[in-house]
């Protein structure tokens, strides 16, 4: 079987190997695709592996030996899912390989708002601290998480993971889902969209993005919230108007935001979020831990060698 990796370098920038995936087939791997070069690299092979090449009804009709496509993350829009399926192509994804990792940069993101750590280190490294005529020198009001109210938006794997660590923080959590959990302990209160925003002092948005809820953290949302609240976004960057957001990070109507994701990546220069006050934007890396990595390396192997076998798992355009 000639395999063909579209975009390998995000999974694998070369600390990870390739071996378990070669065994499977004739392999070859790109660390980078552009569009115009897509249709060339897979037009004799019968699997390929992408994480943001798109996969069209184009590129799908000019490739008559493709049976297979596995996506590089869980997110699947770069497939055309309904031209691979009438061409009878599976196609899979990597559910619940980052749960762990996305949820410990929520609260990096948390705690370096809170509690600015790099800034005073950076000033103790400057001098500022030597030259203090007290004991502590602070450069930045310290907040205490326990006794906060957390709001969780999206009460998945990573959602809830999210919670439980901030449970684990002494925080009071409350999620709105899209549909009723009822497996979750009586310390997580599941309630409507208006009322985590009203009662959050930190809320984490860890849903999907849909039709429905792209841009719904907007003017209208985030007027919602308290003064007070800080925003974190490791879901997907279209789920917030970033002018909006922009706008009432500079105006003093939202606290901060930690980003971990934008609507556009990387993003364009003039993204008014990239100078907004009290942003602090992650480069989409939430993800990338190396242990995450290698679950990611594992799944997409085995779906693979599932495929092969006849007993294809994660299929997400059956």
């Amino acid at each position: 079987m000639k395999i063909v990796v579209l975009d390998g370098f995000t999974l694998n920038p070369g600390d990870l190997s390739w071996d378990q995936l070669d065994e499977l087939g004739e392999l070859t791997v790109y660390d980078r695709t552009k569009k115009e070069e897509t249709i060339d690299r897979i037009a004799q092979a019968e699997a390929i592996f992408t994480n943001k090449v798109i996969i069209d009804a184009r590129v799908i009709k000019a490739s008559p030996n493709l049976k297979y496509i596995g996506v590089l993350a869980t997110g699947y829009n770069v497939v055309d899912l309904n031209a691979a399926k009438k061409a009878g192509i599976v196609v899979t994804n990597i559910p619940a390989y980052s749960t762990d990792s996305v949820a410990q940069m929520v609260f990096a993101h948390i705690l370096n708002i809170t509690q600015r750590v790099g800034l005073h280190a950076n000033r103790v490294s400057d001098g500022d601290w030597s030259k203090s005529i007290d004991f502590s020198f602070s450069l930045s009001p310290q907040v205490e998480l326990k006794g906060k109210t957390l709001g969780v938006i999206g009460f998945g794997k990573i959602g809830r993971k999210v919670a439980e660590l901030g449970h684990a923080f002494g925080m009071n959590v409350i999620f709105q889902n899209r549909s009723v959990k009822k497996d979750v302990p009586e310390y997580f209160k599941q309630c409507s969209l208006k009322e985590v925003l009203e009662n959050s002092d930190v809320l984490s948005i860890n849903c999907p993005l849909t039709d429905e809820n792209a841009g719904f953290i907007n003017k209208l949302s985030l007027s919602l919230m308290k003064k007070t609240a800080i925003l974190i976004n490791t879901g997907r960057g279209p789920l917030i108007n970033e002018q909006d957001l922009a706008d009432a990070l500079n105006s003093g109507k939202l606290a901060a935001a930690g980003l971990d994701v934008l609507s556009t990546e990387p993003p364009k220069q003039d993204n008014p979020l990239i100078t907004a006050k009290n942003c602090f934007i992650t480069p989409h890396i939430a993800w990338a831990t190396k242990e995450a990595r290698l679950r990611l390396m594992h799944i997409a192997t085995s779906n693979l060698k599932a495929f092969q076998e006849g007993v294809p798992d994660n299929i997400v355009n059956s």
